[in-house]
């Protein structure tokens, strides 16, 4: 696979890359390049391309801006003290583009062009990622649109994939402390049978409301609950959700379809099973939350994602009243976890599992 490499002629200055890099804000400044693969019906993927960044020079008519058609992938590129760059199971992103893409009527992207792509952008864009002090790493978005020139609904026979780049540093700012969530008790995130599972805008589109809801209340994420009967909780807007009980076991919903198959939450679970902590992936009602915290059986919640790596949850509020769960003081289980998780991503511990893959050198 050849990538044909177009250098921008108008870089970032050294000093302003450094500036920027210093103190990251999520996802508002992006590297000088990109990546672009096209898929077109009669030919597959072709023209692998790295580009300079810059717009994407679209036709009304595009498919996406009309039926929604495109999905994505959050993945991070980390800098060891060594200098050289990894990333974080970057396999098992690719094989979720491919599952996302199947639901969505979209082709399907072999993994080691996934893979690739991320190389080929690292190997322009290298001196975007930043020092590991801080926890800051560079961001990258791969997506899939539908490119094709046509108002009919049916799938798309042009598709672009592209991978953009963007220096973060903590999703949450402020260190590690108890967040507050927002329960949405008048929408759903996703139905049996609809799109939950696949990375797709939709589901995110679907969730803006409580989410802006969840922020008149003092909350910075929003919780959902299942769609047929708003009994059992589902996850997050954007990550999934650890119940860690008195006893020592910890609860998270199941993969049935309606949530996203977080590589933080399998993370989370193989290194609880190397614990050999009793892990149950089951259906968790929002009245069974509600008991628990009240009778301090449950101890700790956190929340889990490429983004926001691992969160204490501290407060549930809805418009019937508040749940307390570890007030202002993170879980000791919530803690270790994430240090070991963020241990093994910046290589400061053995990577027993084999989940980093190099960048460059």
């Amino acid at each position: 696979m050849q990538f044909q490499l177009t250098r921008t002629q108008d870089p970032t200055p050294a000093a302003e890359r450094e500036k920027i890099i210093a103190n990251p804000t999520f996802g508002t400044h992006f590297t000088d390049h990109q990546v672009v693969v096209v898929w077109e019906k009669e030919k597959g993927w072709h023209s692998h391309q790295v580009i300079p960044y810059g717009p994407i020079l679209m036709d009304p008519s595009a498919a996406v801006l009309h039926y929604g058609q495109e999905i994505f992938e959050g993945i991070k590129a980390y800098r060891h003290q060594d200098g050289s760059i990894w990333t974080f199971r970057p396999e098992m992103n690719g094989r979720r583009l491919q599952k996302s893409a199947k639901r969505m009527a979209l082709p399907e992207l072999p993994v080691e062009t996934f893979i690739e792509s991320l190389r080929q952008l690292i190997a322009v864009d290298g001196d975007w990622v930043p020092a590991p002090e801080g926890e800051k790493t560079l961001y990258f978005r791969p997506f899939e649109i539908a490119a094709e020139n046509f108002l009919g609904v049916r799938a798309a026979q042009r598709v672009e994939y592209r991978v953009i780049a963007s220096p973060v540093g903590p999703y949450f700012t402020g260190g590690i402390k108890p967040v507050s969530i927002w329960i949405a008790l008048d929408s759903a995130r996703a139905g049996k049978h609809g799109t939950g599972e696949a990375k797709t805008g939709g589901n995110y589109a679907a969730s803006l409301l409580a989410q802006q809801e969840g922020y008149e209340n003092g909350c910075s994420q929003v919780m959902f609950l299942d769609a047929e009967s708003s009994t059992y909780i589902e996850e997050l807007g954007g990550m999934n959700l650890f119940f860690v009980f008195r006893d020592g076991s910890v609860v998270t919903p199941p993969l049935d379809g309606t949530i996203l198959h977080g590589i933080t939450r399998d993370s989370v679970i193989t290194l609880l099973k190397d614990r050999k902590v009793e892990i149950q992936q089951r259906k968790f009602s929002l009245a069974e939350l509600e008991q628990s915290a009240n009778s301090g059986d449950l101890v700790e919640v956190f929340a889990c994602g490429t983004a926001a790596v691992i969160t204490p949850v501290g407060l549930f509020k809805s418009k019937n009243g508040e749940i307390e769960v570890s007030g202002q003081r993170p879980g000791d289980l919530t803690v270790s976890l994430r240090q070991e998780l963020t241990d093994i991503q910046y290589g400061r511990v053995a990577d027993r599992h084999g989940w980093l893959a190099k960048l460059a050198d």
